[in-house]
């Protein structure tokens, strides 16, 4: 990264303005992990996770980890993005089983009906989740000596705490859209960014503990530099893969417009190797967060049971986990990037991919994408289960092992490249050089 490039990037007035603006709003995201419920005795909920062991408490830390540590700390913003990635999801399956929201969304005041929906289907998911969490509170102000609940616990209390978790959600949201339009980057990743970086000292300070050998479960120091060794590997190889991509060579045959000439060029259509970035992993992040809440929140005996299959270090989770990244980088490929559409485009402009007859083409990029995606896919599963399988063989911590691996690196390396990438555009309006001196990098929108 060359000096010049990074005292140009705030000598430049709209990119500093934008810099600033999003660093900002990623500080008001922070805050709002910190500040608590009302009504609630953060030390003694703090005290009650301290003591869990066993599958709950996997549980609890993988949901704290993705909230940025929000979850613990029960503040305003514990629930995070995630009910309206979960309400993305519905929408974008809805649209696939009615034709009629697929038509709607193709055009401007459609799309803002279906934005408007997708802000309900995010209230109603908070309020579930919320519920969810509000029982898993008032169990453990019954079990704790003293109550985690300050306030009487009354139809107001619960109605207060159920506003305030929705609204910190639609909250984020909208930070997320202001940094996307006024900032630099895609803000809802970049909330998502900074909660996994902000749990970044604590994770280290796990891993300096368990090294110890006086702790319950050491860690070998040998193990623990093989595991920051793999951990470079591992972002190395994301950048790779996410990088990488298929060239369709297309032909464009000549046509006559009036006095002018058009066609008669070349040109390609770049398939990535993985057309869908992380966002496999974030839905599947999701959906599987939903269930996870619920049975570590409702004492009901084949709940328990099931967060007991359901934890994140079992094979069930492992399975499911990977089958869903599969489901979801085929679904948002087939939503980003339809072979129909993109073969009936290329006719409508006099196109044609050398070799293969025009009947043919919607086959021959469904073959394509099919080929490419699958690998892809199976990469993304195998680097998101990287973690669990770290702390199944060595016994790291699990905040340890979900930081330096699996999910946070696809996230951190994917909204990295989309944000030098967006600061490389910016440079290279204004005639700057870019942030990189050799190579390319190339958006990834999450």
């Amino acid at each position: 990264m060359a000096g010049n490039s990074l005292v140009a990037m705030f000598k430049i007035a709209e990119l500093r303005k934008r810099l600033l603006f999003t660093f900002g709003m990623l500080l008001v995201v922070r805050l709002g992990s910190i500040l608590p419920l009302v009504g609630i005795d953060v030390s003694a909920i703090k005290a009650f996770y301290a003591s869990q062991s066993g599958a709950m408490s996997g549980i609890t830390d993988y949901l704290n980890f993705f909230s940025g540590g929000a979850y613990k700390n029960t503040a305003i913003f514990m629930l995070s993005v995630f009910p309206y990635i979960s309400a993305q999801i519905l929408m974008q399956v809805s649209m696939l089983i009615f034709p009629r929201l697929k038509q709607l969304s193709e055009d401007d005041g459609g799309r803002r009906k279906i934005q408007l929906y997708t802000r309900y289907a995010t209230v109603f998911i908070a309020i579930l989740q919320g519920f969810a969490q509000l029982s898993l509170l008032r169990q453990m102000d019954s079990m704790v000596a003293g109550g985690v609940i300050t306030m009487e616990s009354t139809t107001g209390f619960i109605a207060l705490s159920l506003a305030t978790m929705a609204v910190g959600t639609l909250v984020l949201v909208w930070i997320g859209e202001q940094i996307t339009q006024r900032g630099v980057g895609n803000g809802v990743s970049l909330i998502i960014f900074a909660g996994i970086v902000a749990r970044f000292p604590s994770a280290i300070a796990i891993l300096i503990q368990s090294m110890d050998t006086n702790s319950a479960n050491p860690v070998n120091p040998v193990f623990a530099v093989l595991i920051f060794i793999l951990f470079l590997v591992i972002i190395a190889l994301v950048i790779y893969e996410q990088q990488g991509q298929r060239k369709i060579p297309v032909n464009y045959a000549k046509r006559v417009v009036g006095r002018k000439m058009y066609g008669g060029t070349s040109s390609y259509i770049p398939f990535k190797i993985n057309p869908s970035g992380v966002i496999p992993v974030i839905f599947a992040s999701a959906v599987l967060q939903f269930p996870l809440l619920l049975a570590s929140s409702v004492q009901i005996g084949w709940l328990n049971r099931f967060a007991m299959w359901m934890r994140p270090q079992g094979a069930p989770y492992i399975i499911i986990y990977t089958l869903l990244i599969v489901f979801f980088a085929y679904f948002y490929t087939q939503v980003t990037l339809n072979p129909i559409e993109i073969a009936k485009q290329i006719r409508e402009n006099g196109g044609s991919i050398p070799g293969i007859r025009a009947e043919k083409t919607e086959e021959y990029l469904t073959r394509v994408l099919s080929r490419i995606v699958l690998p892809g896919a199976l990469f993304l599963a195998f680097i998101a289960i990287t973690p669990t399988l770290l702390q199944m063989v060595f016994g790291f911590p699990q905040e340890v092992t979900t930081l330096l691996g699996g999910t946070s690196v696809l996230i951190m390396v994917g909204v990295d490249l989309d944000f030098i990438s967006q600061i490389e555009g910016h440079l290279k309006m204004h005639h700057q050089g870019g942030l990189v001196k050799k190579g390319k990098i190339q958006s990834r929108k999450l």
